[in-house]
């Protein structure tokens, strides 16, 4: 089944003997897929053919049809439609011969992702798989759930493992809205990433002692190991690493990656906020019958606010980790888990140096994350 990766583009050519120009028609919509070409596109596009071709570039048209929201909420059966990252999409071209239109052709259900490919991937990318993480580890704190992306239309089945013994499974049967052709899978159906949010999400009362952190320290309450994923692309096998972090608290980063899956990234180690304000001032006249007062302000404020920064440190990964902070470096989406609030950041950082077990031992990195939006609430 085709695929579009929204962020490069997607060219569908037309040619013919004789061909002086070309009509094309885009429909973009969620669900099922049709069963026949809308009487009503979202988009139609004409062009005049140079040596009996044409060609139509469509990526960014169909981008703006895909939210691609993300709330804290993986999506879901029950999900709002503005977490999904995928949407259909038909075309209807109509070629014109010595200026006569030809009988339309029609193509349904091409499948759209908020995805990218590389350079070297070549023109219209399809990166077809089962498994819609890159690499072969998972690196996750011990109190939080495991999170694979899948994709059911090219996934036979999963597994998790924890000890060599079987703890979930799950494998495709029925048709899926193409909403659903992104599936996150865990071992935690109720949302929640630790033990915590667990407790107050049964509207229970968390009271933290040295007991209970030793205690959480020493167990994992998500326990996983081993990830299997059985696609027609081949098997992945996915091994989990499950970090006790006893000093600070991990710091979730979620973006889209280049397959169109939300990703998770964990950063385990000390992080640092910041804030920086801009003004806008003016001189203000305080003279009041020929005196004024010392503690009136002369240069005052007329707009004032700020932006929060974070500077993030990874703690230690495994070198194959490296193609996940880039793929996070290129997200066009990214949003951190803070102080019990999804909230929506930016990568200030433009250029990350790779590190290798080679060349540096030990694998870390800082990351700078910037807010965005401003301090002071000015949504009108």
């Amino acid at each position: 089944m085709a695929k579009i990766n929204v962020i490069s583009p997607y060219f569908i050519n037309v040619s013919a003997t004789n061909l002086t120009s070309a009509k094309l028609e885009i429909d973009v919509y969620d669900g099922f897929v049709n069963t026949s070409f809308t009487t009503t596109p979202i988009y139609t596009l004409t062009a005049t053919a140079v040596n009996a071709k044409v060609s139509f570039e469509i990526s960014e048209l169909i981008k703006d049809y895909i939210p691609a929201e993300f709330d804290g909420d993986y999506y879901e059966l029950s999900t709002p439609l503005d977490q999904s990252t995928t949407r259909y999409v038909d075309y209807r071209i109509t070629e014109y011969v010595l200026g006569v239109a030809q009988t339309p052709t029609v193509t349904l259900g091409v499948r759209a992702y908020y995805g990218y490919g590389y350079f070297e991937d070549g023109v219209n990318p399809q990166l077809l798989k089962g498994y819609l993480y890159d690499g072969t580890y998972i690196v996750k704190p011990d109190d939080s759930p495991l999170r694979v992306a899948v994709d059911p239309t090219s996934t036979n089945s999963v597994t998790f493992y924890s000890g060599g013994e079987q703890i979930f499974s799950f494998t495709p049967s029925g048709t899926y809205r193409v909403q659903d052709h992104v599936m996150y899978l865990s071992n935690e159906t109720s949302g929640v990433d630790s033990y915590k949010d667990r407790v107050l999400l049964d509207s229970g009362t968390f009271e933290d002692s040295f007991c209970l952190s030793q205690f959480m320290k020493s167990t994992g309450v998500y326990p996983v190991d081993t990830v299997y994923v059985d696609a027609t692309d081949g098997v992945s096998v996915i091994k989990v690493k499950n970090i006790e972090e006893c000093k600070y608290t991990p710091l979730k980063l979620t973006f889209i990656n280049k397959y169109g899956a939300y990703q998770d990234l964990w950063m385990f180690k000390t992080n640092n906020l910041s804030i920086s304000t801009k003004e806008e001032t003016f001189k203000r006249n305080i003279v009041v019958d020929g005196s004024y007062d010392t503690y009136k302000h002369q240069r005052s404020i007329m707009t004032k606010n700020g932006e929060q920064e974070l500077t993030l440190n990874s703690g230690y990964y495994p070198e194959e980790y490296n193609e996940v902070f880039k793929q996070m470096l290129l997200s066009e989406a990214v949003w951190i888990e803070y102080e019990d609030k999804t909230l929506p950041v930016t990568v200030t950082d433009s250029s990350l140096a790779f590190k290798t077990s080679l060349n540096d031992k030990l694998i870390d990195y800082s990351v700078n994350v910037k807010f965005a939006f401003q301090k002071i609430n000015n949504i009108r």
